[in-house]
């Protein structure tokens, strides 16, 4: 929940941030946000998730979700070349997942 919490909200602050080229008030929700995804991250590497994990799957979602909200909202463009590109983050991660779940077994 707290991995979630921390993506749905640098999602908003990086959208925000292109928000606030046309409206600055915007800018509020960037300085608020990216600070607090990156506690909501903080503790979720304190519960105990390796940061490979953690980051990755931050990462591959944060830019899944402002990919495709950058595209509805603001128009932005999403291609094949785009969709591709996001798959294979996606799978990178799978693959970093799968991988620390096997040396942690090896480990035991």
């Amino acid at each position: 929940m707290l991995l979630a919490a921390a993506i749905v909200i640098e999602v908003a602050a990086t959208l925000s941030l292109r928000a606030s080229q046309d409206h600055p008030g915007w800018l509020a929700l960037v300085v608020l946000g990216y600070p607090a995804a990156f506690v909501l991250l903080t503790l979720v590497l304190r519960a105990g998730m390796a940061v490979g994990v953690a980051y990755g799957i931050w990462g591959a979602l944060g830019s899944a979700g402002t990919a495709v909200l950058g595209a509805l909202i603001f128009g932005d463009p999403f291609t094949w070349p785009i969709v591709g590109g996001l798959a294979l983050i996606i799978a990178g991660v799978l693959l970093v997942e799968f991988g620390s779940q096997r040396a942690a077994v090896a480990e035991r």
